[in-house]
This record gives structure tokens, C-alpha cells and sequence, in this order.
């Protein structure tokens, strides 16, 4: 009797442990498919890409790799000389065509007044155009000083924001072109963290909801909150082949794998001691309803 006792009392424990497993179970595929969560988190950031307008060589360089740097700073300059003579040519021409400018009004004034018993109609009007003429060549002096005056300036590079240097590879002496690139500043007012989610997990997340990132490297908790979920990401079946047709992809039938799906976290607080560069990975957790504390 009491050998059975204890049998049944064994199935009980055994019974409970097992309902006890599947009921955590449960839970445990619930919350790894269903919860907003994921470990799938990128820190990110706008990256400016710095080019002198102009084309020089630089003589000056003011920066250091990974130095932070103020909107407004001097980043490098371009050798000068060039602009510089340049634009005293053209405050040249603009006094020259000036002169000549006043010498024509001044003639074509003189004649007006002289009245048409004196010269014909046909020579007043020739110094009325000679003036209009005059004039458009001061005109265009002028338009031609201002650009060398913007180029003089160019010589100079500024940040635009403010953020690190980044992977500086610049040095004096290099020829710098318009529009290449010579120089990148990591913005440091941009940094904001882009978590992937399962689309599954879409339908909890909403705009405003309370984020918790775990950094990799750090333990501190960094706060957000949902700024946006994406609204598309690329498709490769609508790619097509040689022939013209869609490439669609073969999948298994009983396997169907969820598409992730980009949600942009806007940064709210980020713990002492925790310094961000972008790249770095992250887990990323979405307390729905939950609003920024």
C-alpha cells in the first residue's frame, strides 16, 4: 500500500513537472515569436561626406582622425593664391567697366540735351545703346567679381554640423577637386537606432511606445522611443531574368519565413560612460503601450 502510494505520488510530481515544462515552453515560443523584441538592433547615424567646391592643393590641415568638431569649424583650406588674384583682377574690370559705364551715360546725357536741331535722332539713339551697352558690361563685371569672391571663400572648409572625423586619410599637400570627397564627419545630433524586427511582431509596436536597447558592449540600458516603422523593403522576386521575366524564388511549402522589417528608434537618454558609434549591435525591446518615462 504504500509502495503504491508513493508511485502515485511520483506520477503527480511527474504530471505536474511536465505541465509545468509546457506551460514555460508556452510561454518561452509565445515571447521569442510574438513579443516585440529583437537582437537584430544597428546604431546608426548621417554621415556627411565633406568636398572643397573648388579645385587646389591643400596647404592647411585643422582636424585630427576622430576629432570632434563645432558647425562652423575649419576643417582645411585650399591654397588661395590662385582666387586671390583672381578676384583683384575682377574688382579691376568691375572699376574699369565703371568708368566706362559713366563716360557713356555721361555722353549719351550730353547729346540728349543738345536737342534734334543740333544732332540727328540717329546719334542720339547710337549713345543711348552705347550706354544700355555700358551698362550690361558693368553688369556682368560685376556678376564675374562676385563669383571670384564666392570661389576666394571656398578656399575655406567648414563643417556643417557638428560630429567626428572620421577615417581621415587628408593631408597637406593633397589636390583637392570639386565634389570629391575628401573628408567625413560622423553628425552627432543624428544618432538614432534602427531595430529589425520580425513582421509578425509588427502588430504591438507602435509609434511612441517605450524602447530598451542593450547595447553589446555595455550593460547600461540605453531609453528610446518608436519614431517609425518602415513602410517597404526591398523585394528580389520582382527581379527579372535575361527574358524579361519575374525570378521568383523557390520555398519550401510547410516553411514560411517572416520578412524583418525596419523600426526606427529615436535615442532619448543615453547612460554615462556609454559612447555610441555607429555600426555597433544591439538588442532591441519594445514595451507596448508603454509611453517615455
Amino acid at each position: 500500500m504504500k509502495l503504491d502510494r508513493l508511485q502515485k505520488q511520483r506520477v503527480l510530481n511527474t504530471s505536474i513537472v511536465l505541465v509545468l515544462a509546457l506551460v514555460l515552453g508556452s510561454f518561452l515560443w509565445w515571447h521569442y515569436m510574438y513579443s516585440p523584441w529583437t537582437r537584430d538592433g544597428r546604431v546608426r547615424a548621417e554621415v556627411v561626406n565633406i568636398a572643397a567646391q573648388i579645385a587646389g592643393q591643400v596647404v592647411e590641415l585643422k582636424v585630427i582622425d576622430n576629432q570632434f568638431v563645432h558647425k562652423g569649424d575649419v576643417l582645411f583650406i585650399v591654397d588661395p593664391d590662385n582666387y586671390r588674384l583672381a578676384l583683384a583682377d575682377a574688382d579691376a574690370t568691375v572699376q574699369s567697366r565703371l568708368e566706362d559705364l559713366n563716360l557713356k551715360n555721361a555722353e549719351s546725357e550730353r547729346r540728349a540735351k543738345l536737342g534734334i536741331g543740333v544732332i540727328s535722332t540717329e546719334e542720339n539713339q547710337i549713345a543711348q545703346n552705347l550706354a544700355e551697352v555700358a551698362k550690361a558690361s558693368y553688369q556682368e563685371a560685376v556678376a564675374n567679381r562676385d563669383i571670384a569672391k564666392l570661389n576666394m571663400d571656398r578656399t575655406t572648409i567648414y563643417s556643417p554640423v557638428n560630429g567626428y572625423v572620421t577615417n581621415l586619410v587628408l593631408r597637406v599637400g593633397d589636390y583637392a577637386m570639386p565634389g570629391q570627397v575628401k573628408l567625413t564627419i560622423i553628425d552627432s545630433d543624428s544618432f538614432w537606432i534602427s531595430g529589425y524586427f520580425d513582421e509578425t511582431k509588427l502588430s504591438r509596436i507602435h509609434q511612441g511606445d517605450y524602447t530598451k536597447v542593450k547595447l553589446m558592449g555595455y550593460n547600461p540600458i540605453v531609453e528610446g522611443t518608436v519614431a517609425s516603422i518602415s513602410r517597404g523593403i526591398a523585394d528580389q522576386n520582382t527581379d527579372t531574368n535575361g527574358l524579361g521575366l519575374e525570378n521568383v524564388d523557390p520555398v519550401f511549402t510547410w516553411v514560411r519565413l517572416a520578412q524583418r522589417i525596419p523600426v526606427r528608434i529615436h535615442i532619448d537618454r543615453v547612460p554615462p560612460g556609454v559612447t555610441l558609434a555607429a555600426g555597433m549591435t544591439c538588442t532591441v525591446v519594445v514595451e507596448p503601450g508603454v509611453k517615455k518615462k
